[in-house]
């Protein structure tokens, strides 16, 4: 099956979203384990089309291509783990993909299939699998483990910029106190909450820590049920193992001791669909990934007592 055959049924795909379940696009890196990725986050499957590399170049990067008028980056996603380069392999395919509103492209031995999976399914992997922080979650498909590899942290492996906030944002938090509550962040990506963090630090806020959907509902109930400090905004992924954003954000509106929580679904999954989808479960803002002075914006604004 052809690339563009295998993704002409990508917008069926969609209307999983919302209601806890994905589906992965599955490919191999050099052996036959499985790997999968967000069909979300694919936009088309193509054959290795000639590169340019240039000197100084991420030794993960094979070097960039044209791309519909676009010159992007492709990145040697079988290098990034652990597998032989794939530069000189003229069967490899390219992974196009859209993260954060910047495009890339991965280089991965051959693409298999399109599943679906549901949050339940997907887990948190061990770290005797030997991942480390590359992949996020793991299933089985048909028996076979499948391992979903986190791309934010490929991606800032590569370009590791600091989640700075201007000057003037951490000005206007130092002249507009927020209330004194904590802040819930939620995401899978190990990288992905480091930079949240780092941008609520600026702004003196205290953060609390979810690695998933279904880790954040339990601790926001716990936290009702035992009258411990109250959490006044929860920041949440979308795409994640067990319950994703939508799931978890759904809950909290229908929760009459939650309901009242502000929620803001922070994801590299962007696009009209997203928002769209942002506004059926409830939430009060979307951000896509990354822009710490927006987010720095969003939560001064969404934890400003006189806005309460």
């Amino acid at each position: 099956m052809s690339g563009a055959a295998l993704l002409d049924s990508v917008e069926s795909h969609t209307r999983l979203a919302g209601h806890n379940r994905v589906a992965m696009l599955l490919f191999r890196l050099g052996d036959k384990q499985l790997f999968g990725i967000n069909v979300f986050k694919v936009r088309e499957v193509l054959r290795k089309p000639p590169m340019e590399k240039l000197p100084g170049m991420h030794e993960w990067l094979a070097g960039s291509f044209d791309y519909r008028g676009k010159t992007i980056p492709a990145i040697d996603l079988a290098q990034a783990m652990g597998y032989a380069p794939l530069g000189d392999n003229d069967t490899a395919h390219l992974v196009v993909t859209e993260f954060s509103r910047s495009m890339q492209g991965f280089l991965v031995a051959d693409f298999q299939r399109i599943v679906h999976c549901t949050g339940e399914s997907l887990e948190a992997p061990s770290t005797t699998l030997g991942f480390g922080n590359r992949v996020n979650a793991v299933t089985r498909i048909d028996g076979q483990l499948m391992a979903v590899i986190d791309v934010e942290q490929v991606l800032a492996s590569i370009d590791g910029a600091a989640a700075e906030v201007s000057a003037h944002i951490q000005h206007q938090a130092e002249h507009r106190p927020a209330a004194q509550r904590r802040v819930l962040i939620v995401d899978d990506s190990t990288v992905a909450r480091q930079r949240v963090v780092a941008v609520l630090k600026h702004l003196n806020v205290e953060c609390v820590i979810a690695q998933d959907g279904q880790e954040a509902l339990e601790f926001l109930n716990d936290a009702t049920e035992g009258g411990s400090e109250q959490v006044g905004l929860v920041i949440s992924d979308i795409e994640m193992p067990r319950l994703d954003g939508y799931a978890l954000t759904r809950a909290v509106r229908e929760t009459p001791a939650l309901r009242q929580l502000k929620v803001v679904l922070h994801s590299s999954l962007s696009g009209v669909f997203n928002e769209a989808l942002v506004r059926d479960v409830g939430a009060d803002r979307f951000i896509a990934k990354f822009q710490p002075d927006l987010l720095a914006k969003t939560v001064l604004e969404l934890m400003d007592p006189s806005t309460n």
